[in-house]
């Protein structure tokens, strides 16, 4: 019945208004400012990469199958990338996935890397995918006291366990690269020991390279 249905004017006071609501007025400006959303700055800026692991046996050079995905400067873009590209365990045997600053290459020729090395940590198959998003956050939130040592962070599939990196600058200052090992494993709650392998040790013999840092 017509009597039931309630009405009431667009231009209703505040009083009449459900909770919630957003009052108009008139020329749209409310409803604009509902829809914006204040973007949240990175210290860096960073860029995924993607190694395509079908590739890698018909590349010319190492590191011709690693491409750019997307660069990303805000906690926003950083979480709508996140959340729509596969996790490590979703990924396909070979693959490798980097999260570096912005112009840093994740290859050993970038100048910026050639001094560095590693960290790694190894883990079970499909396990990895809570010790690279930790990592991330870690990363992009500037959580390390040595954050300037770090390049970037890469997650590696492998037939029997998957890997999580991070690279760093200088692999001879000793301080920052120890400093970085141990935050690390704090934030991924992580009880083994892991070790720091320089690129110059790993480019000679990947498989024999010792590590120069423990922690």
């Amino acid at each position: 019945m017509a009597e039931d249905t309630e009405t009431r004017p667009a231009s209703a006071g505040a009083e009449e208004r459900e909770e919630g609501e957003i009052a108009d007025d008139g020329d749209g400006s409310a409803a604009a400012a509902a829809g914006r959303v204040s973007a949240h700055p990175l210290e860096n800026a960073w860029t995924f990469w993607f190694d395509n692991p079908q590739g890698k046996s018909r590349a010319v050079a190492w590191g011709s199958t690693i491409h750019p995905i997307h660069t990303f400067s805000t906690v926003e873009d950083f979480w709508s990338l996140y959340n729509n590209i596969h996790h490590p365990s979703k990924l396909n045997v070979g693959a490798d996935f980097h999260c570096f600053k912005d112009k840093i290459e994740p290859k050993w020729e970038d100048p910026i890397c050639a001094n560095g090395g590693k960290w790694t940590i190894s883990c079970g198959k499909g396990k990895s995918d809570t010790f690279w998003l930790h990592t991330l956050l870690a990363l992009i939130g500037e959580q390390f006291d040595f954050g300037d040592e770090i390049c970037g962070a890469v997650v590696s599939v492998r037939k029997n366990q998957e890997r999580v990196a991070i690279w760093t600058k200088n692999a001879a200052n000793e301080t920052a690269q120890i400093s970085i090992g141990k935050q690390w494993k704090e934030f991924l709650d992580y009880k083994d020991s892991i070790g720091f392998v320089v690129h110059e040790d790993a480019k000679r013999s990947d498989k024999d390279a010792k590590n120069r840092y423990t922690v």
